[in-house]
């Protein structure tokens, strides 16, 4: 498949509600030997333990990859449009159990692709997965071989966002070139790796490096700007890395939908695309988009506690939430300080060496898909999580700025070992009084070699 046509098909798929026409049509392309003959029609026998989550489920195909793996390929429509983030866990341990049944199986199967949509929105929003039952190797002592065995939970997750308002940026980058292969059917590997949130995590840190440069340079070269900014006393570099991070937190607070609030409403029913048609706003009065509409709600709307109840902002005519944190205090004198930012800075037609036009940094960041939902190891969403906020932050400061900061990424692995290792050392103390003999199943520095391969 040509590029253009693999390019068109992503998006057709991703880009909209859910389809099942559009879906097993785009199954079929990137697995060119799926056996649609082991489909099945839709049910709705549920487990038990899943019947207040799953209302039913369909059985496309079966595929064997080059290496002799066999990876169904399912659809599953939820009963509730919050079972897509707040029951991942139940999403994947039903697939896992159906999987593992001999139930319409001559055997059992560790892979799967699936599409998990509510029909509750019809589709708009859901969820594009690869799940793996994961195995372990073991030495079979009395015939000195090797072995496999499959573990009883683990089990892993990697899911794109997709629909009708997500982007398919990321899934066209990462799936382009396994459409791309008609020649070659895909391995389990190859799947695998399609779904990596590493990928992600590393372009789009490139991309945000790349925009630091882009606007550093424009404000020591502008000769308007640059007199602004030393006439505010201003760091270049802090004004730079302090902007782009105020930006990029705003897209996470909009997608949790606390940006644009009607009044009176609840949090979390406001704009998803807020800052956009800020920007928008702007264009159409034909005023600047940072002077007029950025500054007030960084160093106004965000940085400052109203007396009403509601968090009312008048000057957008809307509920925005006062955040008391550091990002958004104004360390210049910003009401008189007369700094403009051109649109194109923001806009504009410009094509990356990818081909992908705009290089503005809304246009670079609208590209993403952004997830509030922090990873479990078991369970990640290929997209730009606020985990990045952290690795932005560490990165993006020099040497002895990140040793007088104390300033190190840690991996999510890591994090959630040490919460897991805290709890339940909280719980051994709460419930024992102390008298148990739990022990940590593997030390920290173990623990992070064995998942974290740049460890030193």
């Amino acid at each position: 498949m040509d590029k253009k046509t693999a390019q068109n098909l992503i998006e057709d798929t991703f880009n909209d509600s859910f389809s099942e026409e559009k879906f097993i049509r785009f199954s079929q392309e990137l697995l060119n030997d799926i056996d649609f003959s082991h489909g099945r029609n839709w049910s709705t026998l549920i487990y038990d333990d899943f019947e207040d989550k799953v209302s039913k489920y369909k059985r496309v195909g079966l595929y064997t990859d080059p290496e002799g793996n066999e990876l169904e390929v399912l659809i599953i429509e939820v009963q509730k449009i919050q079972m897509l983030e707040r029951a991942r866990t139940s999403m994947r341990n039903f697939v896992i159990k159906w999987l593992q049944s001999d139930k319409n199986k001559s055997k059992s199967r560790d892979y799967a692709l699936v599409a998990f949509y509510s029909k509750e929105d019809n589709g708009i929003d859901w969820r594009f997965s690869f799940i793996k039952v994961e195995q372990t190797s073991f030495m079979d002592e009395q015939k000195g071989k090797v072995k496999t065995k499959k573990e009883s939970t683990p089990a892993k997750r990697y899911s794109f966002l997709v629909g009708k308002y997500e982007k398919a940026h990321t899934a066209k980058n990462q799936l382009l070139p396994l459409l791309q292969n008609i020649a070659n059917n895909p391995t389990i590997d190859e799947l695998e790796a399609a779904f990596s949130i590493e990928k992600v995590t590393d372009e789009f840190f490139n991309q945000y490096k790349d925009l630091y440069i882009k606007l550093y340079e424009h404000f020591e070269n502008d000769k308007k700007v640059k007199a602004a900014i030393d006439k505010a006393e201003i760091d270049n570099t802090r004004f730079t890395k302090k902007l782009l991070g105020q930006i990029v937190f705003l897209y996470f607070l909009q997608k949790k939908g606390w940006l644009g609030v009607a009044k009176n409403e609840r949090w979390g029913t406001g704009k998803k695309r807020f800052v956009q048609e800020l920007n928008e706003q702007a264009q159409k009065k034909k005023s600047i988009s940072f002077k007029d509409k950025l500054q007030y709600l960084f160093y106004e709307a965000l940085a400052k506690e109203r007396d009403n109840v509601n968090s009312f902002y008048e000057r957008f005519d809307c509920r925005i939430p006062f955040l008391n944190g550091g990002l958004f205090e104004a360390d210049y004198n910003w009401q008189e300080a007369n700094i403009t930012i051109p649109e194109n800075l923001f806009r504009n037609e410009e094509k990356n060496k990818s081909g992908d036009v705009g290089t503005g940094v809304l246009d670079v960041f609208d590209r993403y898909n952004f997830t509030i939902k922090e990873d479990e190891p078991l369970d990640k969403e290929v997209a730009v999580d606020p985990e990045m906020l952290g690795k932005v932050f560490e990165n993006m400061l020099d040497i002895t700025e990140r040793k007088s900061k104390g300033a190190f990424y840690t991996p999510r692995e890591i994090v959630h070992y040490m919460c897991q290792e805290s709890l339940i050392h909280y719980l051994d103390n709460a419930l024992n009084t102390g008298t148990s003999s739990y022990q940590p199943l593997v030390e920290p520095i173990n623990f992070l070699r064995k998942h974290d391969k740049k460890a030193t």
